[in-house]
């Protein structure tokens, strides 16, 4: 069963600081507003909701951006080479791990579920299998956004790299703002707060804008 929400108020100061949010996707217009992206998706209203501007780091290859203290990072190496784009920033900027979050797709999570964790393996996920690999650990804290499994006898990459329906799309969308509410609540109270609060499964999260 979930976890039921902490209902206390108190606040839970986080273990590690968090410095980094990687958003995993592929770059290119022909793979905007596919489920495998969503994970741009989330980076992207991140900055708009901090007033931040991602620029084209080459050396880096990478589009990053700042919100404060925190760095905004979307890989341009393609989704399976994203560990390489993840570990430049993080040695430049002398990024933990367990400093990190990476926010990615998932297709065992229903459409618009979340799920936080502190590390593990990359379940299947080649793009967090390159992080993971690049980072030597697997204590990388990650952040899966549910985008439903196939169905029917299309192939697997049909499904990942298609396109939201109309159907889907506002469940996507909810999905993000809430993926960036939890990044609000990892800052604000730490990682295990979060789990605690975005592994429930309700429609429904309550804000917790990035401090």
């Amino acid at each position: 069963m979930p976890e039921s929400p902490d209902p206390t108020p108190h606040r839970t100061e986080p273990s590690a600081r968090l410095r980094l949010v990687v958003g995993l996707g592929n770059p290119g217009p022909e793979y905007e507003g596919t489920r495998h992206n969503i994970g741009f998706d989330v980076a992207d209203l991140l900055a708009r909701e901090c007033g931040a501007e991602f620029r084209k780091e080459r050396r880096w290859s990478a589009w990053v951006a700042r919100a404060g203290d925190l760095l905004l990072v979307k890989p341009t190496t393609y989704m399976n080479l994203s560990g390489e784009a993840v570990s430049a920033v993080a040695r430049f900027h002398r990024i933990a791990p367990a400093e990190t979050l990476v926010v990615l797709d998932d297709i065992a999570l229903p459409l618009g579920r979340l799920r936080l964790r502190p590390d593990g393996s990359a379940g299947g996920h080649n793009g967090l299998r390159s992080v993971l690999a690049h980072l030597g650990t697997q204590a990388v804290p990650r952040l899966r956004v549910g985008i439903g499994a196939a169905t029917g006898p299309a192939p697997l990459t049909d499904h990942v790299l298609g396109r939201f329906t109309a159907a889907e799309r506002p469940l996507a969308e909810a999905a993000a703002k809430r993926a960036t509410e939890a990044v609000g609540c990892i800052r604000e109270r730490g990682l295990a707060a979060a789990m605690n609060l975005f592994n429930a499964n309700h429609p429904t999260q309550p804000s917790n804008p990035i401090p």
